[in-house]
């Protein structure tokens, strides 16, 4: 491949991973507008939204592969390991990302779950009886300082976003941990489209039994069914096989760190259209918790698949 060829394709791959960060984001933001000013509610949108989307990535997914989209239930162990990726991992990252944003907003919400890299690296660490290298420490002390200016506006006496917007962010940032780890060998032997297909429809039907997806909370209008419809079709759909193609152009560390832009579009979206109060402190914040992910992608060889 001759270098005109080559920046080309990074051109594209670039182009790919900040489409897909970027309609992360605002699907967020438009997830806000739903729950804030429509009167959605978050159980609703998650049901809908992995119902759908599983249904058309696994339609995507058959178009290419055909019958093999039912191998996976054929052993056993991947049936449990599927289902519990599924409800642990796809159906518990939706629902506290849309519970914190329901609470909060949707730029704290989207950095919150950032703090999921730098869960990892704690856990990689325990697990392997070691001490975090000095990479690693100085990544937890941004993520912390960075949460500290994100929830307290730089005060240790209140605040500035309600318990809940914290808790379920916090939880969005565990949730998101076990999404990323659990399911490798899956994802090594079916392929993202499959797995992430299958994890999204049975997480789904699973919450149908908490929430059906026929009842609906919210005021149905034109602005409303779009916003619906940019969620599932742009927000997952689209923004999913975009991260993917950027991983042919891009390594997985590259995409890492373009795909931080996500939050910062959160953030900007948020500020301008909904008029979200983001301040210095935020943006210190957020910086902060950005500079992590850009410390622990460095070097980084393991692909990772997001869904947001």
């Amino acid at each position: 491949m001759n270098t005109e060829k080559i920046v080309m394709s990074r051109r594209i791959g670039v182009a790919l991973v900040l489409t897909g960060a970027v309609l992360w984001g605002i699907s967020g933001t438009v997830a806000q507008y739903l729950f804030q000013r429509q009167g959605f509610s978050p159980e609703w949108l998650v049901v809908i939204r992995l119902l759908l989307s599983g249904l058309l990535l696994l339609g995507l997914a058959y178009r290419k592969e055909k019958q093999n989209i039912w191998g996976i239930w054929k052993n056993k162990q991947e049936r449990f390991n599927l289902v519990l990726f599924s409800i642990l991992g796809m159906l518990a990252v939706q629902y506290t990302y849309f519970a914190a944003i329901k609470h909060g907003n949707a730029a704290t919400a989207t950095i919150l779950q950032y703090l999921g890299p730098v869960l990892i690296t704690c856990y990689v660490a325990l697990r392997s009886k070691r001490f975090p290298t000095v990479k690693e420490m100085l990544a937890v002390i941004l993520a912390l300082l960075g949460t500290f200016f994100l929830v307290t506006h730089g005060s240790i006496h209140s605040l500035s976003i309600s318990g809940w917007a914290l808790f379920w962010g916090i939880a969005s940032a565990v949730a998101l941990a076990f999404y990323t780890l659990h399911p490798h060998q899956l994802l090594a032997k079916w392929g993202a489209a499959i797995i992430v297909g299958w994890a999204m429809l049975i997480g789904g039907i699973g919450f149908s039994f908490i929430h059906p997806p026929w009842r609906i909370e919210g005021h149905w209008s034109i602005p409303s069914f779009f916003a619906v419809v940019f969620i599932v079709l742009f927000g997952t759909l689209i923004a999913f096989y975009c991260y993917l193609e950027s991983l042919k152009y891009l390594s997985a560390s590259e995409t890492s760190l373009l795909a931080c832009i996500e939050p910062v579009s959160a953030a900007v979206l948020s500020v301008i259209w909904l008029h979200v109060s983001f301040g210095f402190t935020e943006w210190l914040g957020t910086l902060c918790i950005i500079t992590t992910i850009a410390i622990l992608s460095v070097g980084r060889s393991k692909e990772t698949v997001k869904t947001n």
